[in-house]
């Protein structure tokens, strides 16, 4: 939704009206994740996809008839093996999508969709639980982790499971369709989940670094490297960093603002850099946290970090020895391992060992 916003809101400063498609479940394989959005405009315009070209022709016909009517639909696509293979869904499978009216200004239903739009031009982590099916077909609430929310999904015993269920996704950054007894009825909703775009935060910038951050570039993250030492962090050094960064850490880590999608990897093995900056991590809402070193080495860190006041489950949050077990050698290979790590991560998959 990020990526369509720019142009819905040149669409909609030209006067055009907007639908937009969401993935709202996947049979089989599919090469867009669910959520993935497609807006259209009343012109015939479109941006984004849902299914990786092969069903978005259908998808924006049926998107034109919802502007026309005003009533959301839900849209059932199969797809055949042979024209699967075109468009990555290497086992054909099965697709759905809903397609709903965006409001116009003016319209009951704006002021939630200007929160969302400042929600996500912020980056914050939001949820937008939609009804999708039932009882108060189209009805939105916008949800953040703090509690606050915006919109209404009555009856109030309704609202209440949603919040809760809602609490669990937007700590796992996952978005997810649920179905609610309502008396006689069933409602369906789909809570799609918004996460701020991520970032990863190298403390240290030794040689690991260098590779670390060639690989979270090209997965999409924006990318922070930190140390005080100007010898080792050097625009020769780190060319392709977003940030470079020559501060102590935890001057340089409340500058960068470490949030739900910030991934912290601590490298310098150097005390002095390495345990502030872990604490003020750990302090954090950071969906990650690496350090480097040996089990011996951790086991000093973690003394140190309990001498610093830091709990032993704040503590339990750090990923060490860092990455996955690989067997990696050299700078590259931990490199790999760090930042597979931090996609499993990403995720949701479980990395711990025993």
């Amino acid at each position: 939704m990020r990526q369509l916003l720019a142009t819905i809101e040149h669409w909609r400063r030209e006067g055009k009206r907007v639908a937009l498609a969401t993935l709202i479940r996947v049979y089989g394989s599919a090469p867009q994740p669910l959520g993935a959005k497609m807006a259209v405009s009343s012109a015939g315009e479109m941006i984004g996809s849902v299914s990786g070209g092969c069903v978005e022709g259908a998808v924006l016909e049926e998107a034109l008839e919802v502007l026309r009517t005003g009533r959301p639909r839900r849209l059932t696509f199969g797809i055949p093996d042979e024209r699967a293979w075109e468009v990555g869904l290497a086992c054909g499978g099965t697709i759905e999508v809903f397609v709903e009216p965006l409001v116009g200004p003016g319209e009951p239903g704006e002021a939630l969709y200007d929160a969302l739009r400042e929600a996500l031009e912020r980056e914050e982590l939001v949820a937008l639980a939609t009804v999708i099916a039932g009882p108060g077909l189209g009805r939105r609430l916008l949800i953040w982790p703090d509690g606050r929310k915006q919109g209404a999904l009555p009856p109030p015993d309704l609202e209440a499971r949603v919040l809760h269920h809602a609490r669990a996704l937007l700590a796992a950054q996952r978005p997810e369709r649920v179905t609610f007894p309502v008396g006689d009825e069933t409602v369906e909703l789909f809570l799609d989940i918004y996460p701020p775009p991520p970032k990863l935060v190298v403390v240290g910038a030794v040689q690991i670094a260098i590779p670390l951050v060639t690989f979270a570039k090209a997965l999409g993250f924006r990318t922070f490297v930190v140390d005080a030492r100007a010898a080792f962090a050097t625009r020769e050094r780190f060319p392709h960093a977003d940030a470079l960064i020559v501060k102590w850490p935890t001057e340089a880590l409340a500058e960068i603002g470490l949030d739900e999608a910030t991934y912290v990897v601590v490298l310098s093995h150097d005390e002095k850099l390495d345990n502030p900056a872990l604490k003020l991590a750990l302090e954090s809402p950071a969906r990650y946290v690496g350090a480097l070193g040996s089990r011996k080495t951790h086991a000093r860190r973690v003394e140190a970090l309990r001498q610093m006041g830091v709990s032993e489950e704040a503590i339990a949050r750090i990923h060490a020895p860092i990455g996955l077990d690989l067997g990696a050698q050299g700078p590259e290979e931990i490199a790999v391992a760090i930042i597979a790590e931090i996609v499993a991560v990403r995720r949701g998959r479980s990395v711990r060992g025993p």
